[in-house]
């Protein structure tokens, strides 16, 4: 047998095929819609979400069952000596919890990781967490590390529309008509747990530029050291968005920050359904190895 496998869910915005290719595992999240459940990633894109959304249909998260998770994990035990488990963050669903409750019962060769992340940062963590499988590193000490660095990252995003704020009980209805009215588009941080207002600003151009600012400081404060390490990772993120808008978001993150190479990935379902489409983010996750 092989020594260790990943193993994470599809918040990480890893898609079956990324998965492949990664040589991991991902447990496709499930969502109701009108009643009827969809799996993200299997027959659930985002371009049927979004336009769910858009027909007002009544849209709801779940998290996997646990069958479904530990018969994944008992496949592959089949040919792994331990999984890392990597759900999206225990502030944010019950996933996480339920996942290392079923552990309890894998003598250790299953190791659930808390990364207290989602979406963009997740995936990093994975990335992560391969390095050290190629380092030789077991699944404990992949845990370990990747917990010990969990916070270590932020991500902030702006919204196109304010209907879904304000349809999550985000933001009151005046609040939602007066903003539309002034054209604000707030910025908003996903930290480890919680999405939190971070600015307000007139215009997407402005929600662009601020958010590239307030991330400038990020990496010029907290995350500082980890730069000049040469630790740290730019990524953006998106959903609902044109081709021509994110070539044009990734451009200027790279020029903004004088680097050549970003990761991009799309947010993930969970995150979109209360934000919507038309949103841009940018991040930067320390690199834990």
């Amino acid at each position: 047998m092989s020594d260790v496998i990943i193993v994470t869910d599809s918040n990480s915005g890893v898609t079956r095929e990324e998965a492949e290719k990664l040589g991991i595992g991902v447990v496709p999240m499930p969502f109701l819609v009108n009643g009827k459940t969809y799996y993200e990633g299997v027959d659930l894109n985002q371009e049927q979400f979004f336009h769910f959304l858009e027909e007002e249909a009544d849209v709801s998260t779940s998290q996997p069952s646990p069958g479904a998770v530990t018969d994944l994990w008992d496949e592959y035990l089949k040919e792994y000596d331990e999984i890392v488990y990597l759900p999206m963050s225990s502030s944010l669903s019950n996933s996480c919890m339920t996942a290392q409750m079923l552990a309890q019962e894998y003598d250790g060769r299953v190791q659930v990781v808390d990364n207290k992340r989602i979406s963009v940062p997740q995936y990093q963590a994975i990335l992560d967490g391969l390095a050290m499988i190629r380092e030789g590193k077991n699944a404990v000490q992949i845990r370990e590390e990747l917990e010990r660095t969990a916070a270590d990252f932020n991500v902030y995003i702006t919204v196109d529309t304010l209907k879904y704020l304000k349809k999550g009980g985000r933001i009151s209805g005046t609040s939602a008509v007066l903003g539309t009215m002034l054209h604000i588009k707030p910025v908003l941080r996903l930290g480890s747990d919680k999405l939190e207002t971070a600015a307000k600003c007139r215009g997407i151009k402005a929600a662009r530029h601020t958010m590239l600012e307030l991330l400038k400081e990020d990496m010029e404060g907290r995350l500082g050291e980890y730069r000049r390490q040469g630790k740290l990772q730019l990524m953006t993120a998106y959903a609902g968005v044109s081709e021509e808008t994110l070539e044009s978001w990734n451009q200027e993150v790279k020029e903004t920050f004088q680097v050549d190479h970003i990761l991009s990935a799309p947010l993930t379902l969970s995150i979109a359904c209360h934000v919507g489409p038309g949103v841009l983010g940018v991040a930067a996750t320390r690199i834990a190895v």
